[in-house]
């Protein structure tokens, strides 16, 4: 970007897991889409317990449709409130037979595949003993992106 070209955003990806601090991350991804006019893509990321537990049948596929169409209903509700557009798309953070597949990964390459503008994140609270899936991404995605980031 050159420095007289102004700053744009058509496309804001939000990666969530379902967690308070993705939920939270999405609220910014929609204030930052209200402001430039823009639209929120919301990619819920599975984690490696979710996608082991599929695997092995022992995780339940519709209770997890069911929590993530809950969770993608209340954002959902919330960038209509704004008058934000927002799409939504689901992705196994993690793969038991490709190595480089993780989290961090998985949202790099729905930034370039939807080819968003910004990217807002949840990153890890301090006073959490165990991670949600996106938290261990959030530096790698900080290190990696090559749009600008967000982290809250």
């Amino acid at each position: 970007m050159d420095a007289s070209e102004p700053f744009t955003v058509d496309t804001v990806l939000a990666p969530v897991d379902g967690s308070d601090e993705s939920a939270t991350a999405v609220e910014y991804a929609i204030g930052v889409a209200d402001r430039y006019d823009a639209a929120v893509h919301a990619l819920f990321v599975l984690g490696r317990g979710v996608i082991r537990g599929l695997d092995a049948g022992t995780v339940d596929e519709t209770d997890i449709v069911e929590n993530t169409q809950g969770f993608f209903d209340d954002i959902g509700d919330i960038a209509e409130d704004a008058g934000v557009p927002i799409a939504t798309s689901v992705d196994d953070g993690f793969s038991q037979t490709r190595k480089t597949r993780h989290p961090g990964n998985v949202v790099l390459d729905t930034a370039d595949d939807i080819d968003a503008d910004f990217i807002v994140l949840p990153r890890e609270p301090v006073t959490r003993a165990e991670a949600e899936v996106l938290e261990k991404a959030a530096e790698y995605v900080l290190s990696y992106a090559s749009q600008p980031v967000l982290s809250v």
